[in-house]
């Protein structure tokens, strides 16, 4: 795997070199943008108050990255900076707050504000690379709401990965057809590298449809992760649009699966309603697979720069894993959310 890795870096990186250098003179930038959100969530059909089972203190949620807090609770603020210089700029992506600990709690990370931080050069017109920690490029949904329709996230973007720390290679092969490349730490190791392990990256991307894939050794396991992600969408009229994801994990002879849809119908500028309908399962050699099917209904208002998102949420597992209100075991849990998002 190492000899691989080494043989994919270079043909990452040489012909690089090979390029001529653009010729026209671009302009230098620095700007500042972000978002702050926050939002009251409640259970329908089961308990908001926390509860004790086998010795720890839970709160009841579907179980999903973020938003799974109950009554008001604060999302993050988030602050980018971004230099754009005549070939070189970097982005410091800064986040503080519960959704941002959370995101940066799962990656091994000594940092729990840094987001994304590298540096990249623009060689020519068709290539960029790109060094340090940035988000990931697999899925649908990304750690920033300003970025994804519903507030809630998936059970795909949920079980990751959130975020590469390595280098890549960003390539325009026409006006359709883009490449990525990448050589990486193991997933979600975004300071350290432990023990040498690497893993390859690629996306490639025809009309705003994408097909990514990540492969190689992961710290801590004794096998290989693979992973291929199919992320697109389609516009069907002027105002509906279905975007589409489907990914498959297996790490070391586990992993997990899934589906989902998200058609999204504007009502006008400043309404549009949208829903997620996943299908989700996790897998392992020796065990039979558990899945999940999650339907979420989110409306989108806008006033100016303030997006409020209320928000209906079902999850029914094939197995009880959820409490009703008399706290006997369920297989489903309806949740009711209501989130504010101001971005800048």
């Amino acid at each position: 795997m190492k000899l691989l890795l080494r043989l994919f870096m270079l043909l990452v990186v040489l012909p690089i070199f090979g390029q001529e250098e653009a010729s026209e003179e671009e302009t230098k930038s620095f700007t500042v943008s972000g978002s702050i959100d926050a939002y009251f969530r409640t259970n329908i059909t089961g308990p908001n108050e926390a509860f004790e089972a086998g010795g720890e203190t839970f709160f009841l949620n579907p179980g999903t990255s973020f938003a799974n807090r109950s009554g008001f609770s604060l999302g993050m603020a988030n602050v980018i900076l971004n230099y754009e210089g005549e070939k070189v700029g970097f982005v410091a992506d800064l986040v503080f707050g519960p959704r941002g600990e959370d995101a940066v709690f799962l990656s091994v990370a000594s940092s729990n504000i840094v987001n994304q931080l590298y540096a990249y050069w623009n060689v020519s017109e068709t290539v960029t690379l790109s060094l340090g920690n940035f988000n990931t490029f697999l899925g649908y949904e990304v750690i920033s709401p300003t970025g994804n329709f519903n507030y809630s996230t998936s059970y795909m973007f949920s079980n990751g990965p959130f975020s590469h720390t390595g280098i890549k290679a960003d390539l325009s092969l026409s006006d359709d057809f883009s490449l990525m490349l990448a050589v990486m730490n193991s997933t979600d190791f975004t300071e350290i590298n432990l023990d040498g392990s690497y893993t390859a990256g690629a996306q490639l991307g025809y009309k705003d449809q994408f097909l990514n894939l990540i492969y190689g050794e992961q710290t801590g396991t004794t096998g290989t992760t693979f992973q291929v992600d199919y992320t697109g969408g389609f516009d069907l009229s002027d105002s509906f649009f279905l975007g589409i994801n489907a990914t498959y994990n297996d790490t070391d002879g586990s992993g997990f699966y899934g589906a989902a849809f998200y058609p999204q119908i504007s009502a006008s500028d400043a309404l549009s309603f949208g829903l997620r309908g996943e299908y989700f399962g996790v897998h392992a050699d020796d065990i039979d697979d558990e899945t999940v099917f999650a339907a979420t209904l989110s409306a989108n208002y806008k006033v100016e720069n303030l997006t409020i998102i209320p928000e209906i949420r079902l999850d029914s597992w094939s197995e009880d894993v959820y409490f009703d209100n008399d706290l006997e075991p369920t297989k489903s849990l309806a949740s009711f959310l209501l989130a504010a998002v101001y971005s800048f």
